[in-house]
C-alpha cells in the first residue's frame, strides 16, 4: 500500500509539474516582455496586457484577428494561445483594399494569395507549443468556421471598412462574418480610433482614421451583439485633432511632421490616438 501511494504521489506530482510548465510558457507578460525593443517601446499606448485581459482572451481559445500581420498582436497570441488554441487571420476584400487606395496590380495580386501566403509563413515560424492557424477573408467565411471561435479582435481596423463601400457594407459583413464564426457567448473585442462626439459625422466616417462610439455601438447591436463592458485602457484625451487633421499625424506615422520638428515635438508630446475599447457578446 505504501508503495502504491508514494506511485500516485509522484503521478500527482509529475501532472502538477506537467500542468506548471504549460502556465509558465503562456505566462501573458513573460510572452511581452520577450517582444522586441521597438514593439515594447509602445506598450504605454497600446497596453496589450490590459487589452487582452479585458477582452478574456486566455490560452487554449480560438481567436480571430483582423488584419493579423507577424508581430504585435500575431506575434504576441501565438505564443499565448497556446498548442491547445488557434489563431485565425481575417483580411480585407481585394474591393476594401482598392476602395482605400491600395489598387496597384501588385498589390491586389498579393490580395488573392493572402490566405496561403499568411497561413504558410506562420505555420513554418510555428514552434511547438504554439497556437495553430487558419485564416479567411471578410465576405468569404467558409462553412467549416462557422461556431468555432471564442472571440474576434479588431484592433484599430474597422475604420477602412467603414468608408471603403456605400453604407459600410463591407464593415457590415465583417461584423456578419464575427457572429457567425463565434461560439455562442463569444466575443468581440474591440480598439479602434475614437471620435469626439462634436467632430462632424462626415470626418468620423473613417477615412481619417476615427470613428464615433455610438455608430460602433449601434452597428455590432444592429447585428445582435450586446455591449458586455467598455475600458479606457487606451484613451489619450490629448489627441483632440481638428477636421483638417487625421490620425496619421501621430505617432508611428507622423505625417506632415517629418520636416518639421516643432510639430514632431508636438505629436511625440500628444503620443498615439485615443481609443475606444469595446467588448460585445454574442448571446
Amino acid at each position: 500500500m505504501k508503495r502504491i501511494r508514494i506511485t500516485l504521489v509522484m503521478l500527482v506530482t509529475s501532472l502538477l509539474t506537467m500542468t506548471s510548465a504549460v502556465a509558465e510558457d503562456n505566462n501573458l507578460a513573460d510572452i511581452l516582455a520577450t517582444q522586441s525593443d521597438e514593439n515594447r517601446a509602445r506598450y504605454q499606448y497600446r497596453n496589450p496586457e490590459e487589452t487582452l485581459n479585458f477582452f478574456g482572451i486566455e490560452p487554449g481559445m480560438t481567436v480571430v484577428e483582423a488584419l493579423p500581420g507577424s508581430v504585435w498582436y500575431t506575434g504576441i497570441l501565438l505564443p499565448y494561445l497556446g498548442a491547445n488554441g488557434k489563431l485565425i487571420g481575417a483580411d480585407y476584400t481585394v474591393d476594401t483594399w482598392t476602395g482605400i487606395g491600395y489598387d496597384s496590380a501588385d498589390f491586389v495580386a498579393s490580395r488573392k494569395t493572402w490566405i496561403s501566403d499568411w497561413t504558410s509563413k506562420n505555420k513554418a515560424r510555428r514552434e511547438d507549443n504554439w497556437a495553430s492557424v487558419d485564416a479567411f477573408v471578410f465576405g468569404a467565411l467558409p462553412k467549416s468556421l462557422h461556431g468555432t471561435a471564442d472571440a474576434v479582435l479588431f484592433f484599430r481596423a474597422l475604420h477602412n471598412m467603414n468608408y471603403s463601400a456605400p453604407s459600410a457594407a463591407h464593415l457590415k459583413d465583417a461584423v456578419r462574418n464575427s457572429w457567425d464564426v463565434l461560439k455562442s457567448g463569444g466575443i468581440v473585442g474591440i480598439v479602434q480610433h475614437h471620435a469626439q462626439d462634436n467632430m462632424s459625422d462626415a470626418w468620423s466616417n473613417g477615412q481619417n482614421g476615427y470613428l464615433k462610439r455610438d455608430h460602433v455601438v449601434e452597428m455590432m447591436e444592429a447585428a445582435g451583439f450586446e455591449l458586455a463592458a467598455e475600458s479606457d485602457i487606451n484613451a489619450n484625451d490629448k489627441d483632440r485633432p481638428t477636421e483638417s487633421e487625421s490620425v496619421w499625424r501621430l505617432p508611428p506615422s507622423y505625417n506632415g511632421a517629418q520636416d518639421n520638428p516643432a510639430r514632431m515635438a508636438a505629436v511625440k508630446a500628444i503620443g498615439e490616438s485615443n481609443r475606444m475599447t469595446l467588448k460585445f457578446v454574442k448571446p
